[in-house]
């Protein structure tokens, strides 16, 4: 279904957007401009014809004048465009000078923005701005924009460079850092990094890995745009088995891992939720390795600096366990000081043939927050 517009006569003018009218169409000696403006969003629409307007209204007889049109809604209402409302941002002169970090006065910062086509004028005794929008400036939304403004006027390359106010040094994050050197040694042992999205859909964290969603602290997007980014991973093994799915006629074996952020839900958070550095790495072939995603967690453990131990003191040691997207008698579980931090086993047939993967596959799978925070 297509809008039409007519004129009074019921001549067609146009059917957007597929085609405008002949009867419609402009000349040399065309006078009068009739502009309408369609859309599926009512705030664009408004946008679109009030900069067309402004823009065209300089070309008038009578410069910067308009004639507005009464425009009846379906529900009998009737509104007037176009509107060309003007608003007006007071901000302070002194968060001006502080986000542009310069030392002007009130004046000059009026004088400034007289040359981005804004007009201002000196509220509270000088000590704000009153910067009135024109409806030319949609993108001015907040008064950020407006500041933005004076430092384009003034000049970027005028800024004085000046050392931050403040005693600290930027560096990279410790655990940032410490990822880093161990994706190093990780693909020094012959894996491949991968890097998977950060959503994924509901069944990937739940029914692909033989659980029930009601007890994944998954986060969950408020209308998905899609079926496969519906929730923040909790884990990484989804994204990592599908990468190997993807890369699956590829040479044998398949030796991928990943070192990234996953999303859980916490109440005792602020935002309720946090986030939770963890590392996976796989290894796909005719035999499933798990000799092979043993010795590489000794060997992250090693570089850790956590030694191995069978009690509850200050280092690891494996736990049979029966997690369900593990093999029976194939799976173990991470300990550290105490409580899981991880997994390692062989992955159900019924799991890989929710990731259609025909080859048997071994899984490490820990979190590097819990061990770091020690």
């Amino acid at each position: 279904v297509y809008p039409v517009i007519f004129d009074k006569n019921r001549v067609v003018l146009s059917m957007p957007p597929i085609i405008n009218g002949h009867h419609s169409r402009m000349t040399a000696s065309t006078r009068n401009v009739f502009i309408e403006c369609t859309a599926t969003d009512l705030t664009k629409a408004r946008i679109v014809l009030d900069t067309l307007v402004t823009m065209f209204s300089m070309y008038c007889q009578e410069p910067f004048t308009v004639e507005a049109v009464d425009v009846e809604r379906v529900d009998g209402t009737v509104l007037t465009y176009p509107d060309l409302k003007y608003r007006t941002e007071v901000i302070p002169v002194d968060l001006i000078n502080k986000r542009v970090g310069i030392n002007a006065k009130a004046e000059e910062l009026s004088s400034l923005l007289t040359r981005m086509c804004l007009t201002s004028e000196l509220v509270e005794e000088g000590s704000r701005l009153a910067v009135t929008i024109p409806p030319s400036r949609a993108d001015v939304i907040h008064a950020c924009d407006v500041i933005e403004d004076v430092a384009i006027a003034y000049g970027y390359n005028n800024i004085e460079f000046v050392l931050p106010p403040t005693v600290t040094i930027g560096k990279q994050l410790p655990v940032n850092k410490l990822c880093d050197l161990l994706r190093a040694e990780v693909a020094q042992a012959g894996f491949t990094e991968a890097l998977t999205f950060a959503l994924c859909s509901r069944d990937d964290i739940s029914t692909s890995l033989r659980k029930p969603l009601e007890s994944v602290p998954a986060v969950h997007i408020g209308n998905p745009k899609t079926a496969e980014f519906q929730v923040a991973r909790t884990t990484l093994l989804p994204g990592v088995l599908k990468t190997v799915h993807c890369n699956r006629n590829m040479p044998l074996p398949l030796k991928l891992f990943e070192v990234s952020d996953v999303v859980l839900k916490d109440p005792a958070k602020d935002v309720g939720a946090r986030n939770e550095r963890r590392f996976t790495a796989v290894h796909y072939s005719k035999r499933p390795g798990f000799e092979i995603m043993h010795g590489l967690l000794d060997r992250l453990m090693l570089l850790l600096e956590v030694p191995a131990c069978q009690d509850n003191k200050k280092g690891y040691h494996l736990v049979a366990s029966d997690e369900p997207a593990y093999f029976p008698g194939r799976c173990a579980s991470i300990m550290f000081e105490g409580q899981v931090i991880g997994h390692l086993g062989v992955l159900h047939p019924e799991v890989l043939a929710k990731f259609e993967l025909p080859l048997p596959c071994a899984v490490l799978d820990f979190s590097i927050d819990l061990i770091f925070k020690h």
